[in-house]
């Protein structure tokens, strides 16, 4: 990764003031948000997270949720006992000793990832085009990285759609969509298998879409997911990830319309300028496929998150969830589960896989990373597993692009001229 030298003078600037900026930090910085534990044997895991509540984790029959004073309340409400924990103190990330430096070690922070990328673009012309979706609330662009030959062009060809951090502390979402990009674009000269992925499919990269909630895990609060949307109530941040329109504030189980809660979807559908360039990218491209990363418990979730009845009419996406999950496996024996969201986990509503399938009808997938626990590191993956995990999943995303390319179908009003001379893919004008 880049080292910046201003993520240094960051990261000791953090380190130096941080006893002194606690009081300062904002009404949900670590001052309010406080992680309780609770008895397994008190609770059902899945009426805790029917509740709303933010799961950090599970450890020697303890469970831990990050609460805010609301959620506090709401336990006590239900009956359920907890205990703060003033380990968990919200304290900066520890700085590593590793090559990347600073607060984030070897996982990217906005600046990185911006250069990072820009740098594939420019060392891969005509196989990358770097564009930016829009800017998040705080200003930061919102970055897609097109992986095809000809990049510069909208050809008819299987498009494939990859999303990284809806959730600001899941930093190793970043780092799988960023190098499946990077892997495609270096290897492109001698692997056939990736020359001809790249001749035949355009790959979408979006590995941050939530730059301002990544940088105040960064720098502030290792444990935020939210985005940093000022609520009217003093609170901060949406759950990107239930801002979708598709089944949006369809109960109040799968989101809340609480604004401390960590998974409030916000005041409306696509009330968010992230999710709304998510939004505006589909109405501009013709994905045939989704996958979103997040972490962690190692498994590939399907629609529907909404509701716990049988999705219909989906068997080609539960037969890639399978092939995906047993081309993971067949790397180094690592097992991911697959199933649908709402049967395997809890219900989740105005959810990205809900929306892109019940609006679109492409197979649509989260990907929860490893590792499987806490116990293997929970959200806090070391630097040393990112590039194991990334190869993991590697494979499955090959098989995911390649049934799209096979399974595509050009649009019947498109056409594209080809002759003697073209190269890789067809290279001809696009007739409208």
């Amino acid at each position: 990764m880049t080292t910046i030298n201003r993520a240094w003078r960051v990261s000791i600037l953090v380190l130096v003031l941080w006893p002194l900026a606690v009081p300062a930090l904002s009404p949900q910085g670590p001052e309010t948000w406080q992680v309780v534990s609770l008895d397994l044997r008190d609770v059902p895991l899945r009426q805790l997270a029917d509740l709303g509540l933010d799961i950090l984790m599970q450890k020697e029959g303890k469970l831990y949720v990050v609460c805010s004073p609301l959620d506090k309340m709401r336990l006590q409400q239900a009956g359920l006992p907890f205990r703060p924990e003033p380990a968990f103190s919200g304290r900066p990330a520890a700085v590593t000793s590793a090559a990347g430096g600073g607060l984030n070690g070897d996982y990217h922070s906005y600046f990185e990832l911006e250069t990072d990328l820009r740098a594939l673009e420019a060392g891969h012309p005509g196989l990358a085009k770097l564009t930016s979706l829009g800017r998040s609330l705080e200003g930061r662009s919102l970055y897609a990285l097109k992986v095809s030959a000809n990049a510069g062009l909208s050809e008819p060809e299987a498009q494939v759609l990859f999303l990284g951090c809806h959730h600001a502390r899941e930093w190793i979402s970043v780092e799988v969509p960023f190098l499946l990009a990077k892997y495609l674009l270096d290897n492109y000269l001698t692997d056939e298998r990736v020359r001809s992925i790249v001749d035949h499919s355009e790959v979408w990269v979006v590995p941050l879409l939530n730059p301002d909630g990544l940088e105040y895990s960064i720098h502030v609060y290792r444990y935020w997911r939210k985005n940093r949307r000022a609520n009217a109530d003093g609170s901060f941040g949406v759950d990107l990830n239930r801002n979708y329109d598709f089944a949006w504030g369809f109960d109040n189980s799968g989101s809340s319309p609480e604004p401390e809660s960590a998974v409030y979807r916000g005041t409306a559908a696509f009330s968010e300028p992230e999710t709304a360039a998510v939004r505006d990218f589909f109405l501009r491209n013709d994905f045939q496929a989704l996958v979103t990363y997040h972490s962690f418990s190692q498994v590939i979730y399907y629609p529907w998150g909404y509701t716990r009845q049988p999705v219909e009419n989906a068997e080609r996406m539960k037969a890639l969830a399978a092939g995906m999950a047993q081309h993971i496996w067949e790397v180094a024996g690592t097992v991911y589960r697959q199933g649908q969201s709402s049967l395997l986990s809890y219900l989740t509503n105005g959810e990205t896989t809900d929306w892109a399938f019940g609006r679109y009808g492409i197979p649509a997938y989260t990907i929860e990373l490893e590792p499987l626990g806490e116990q293997e590191g929970g959200f806090f993956n070391a630097e040393s597993e990112i590039l194991p995990i990334f190869r993991d999943n590697l494979p499955a995303a090959l098989y995911l692009i390649e049934d799209c390319i096979a399974s595509y179908v050009p649009p019947a009003s498109e056409k594209v001229l080809s002759g003697p001379g073209h190269r890789g893919k067809d290279r001809g004008s696009v007739l409208r």
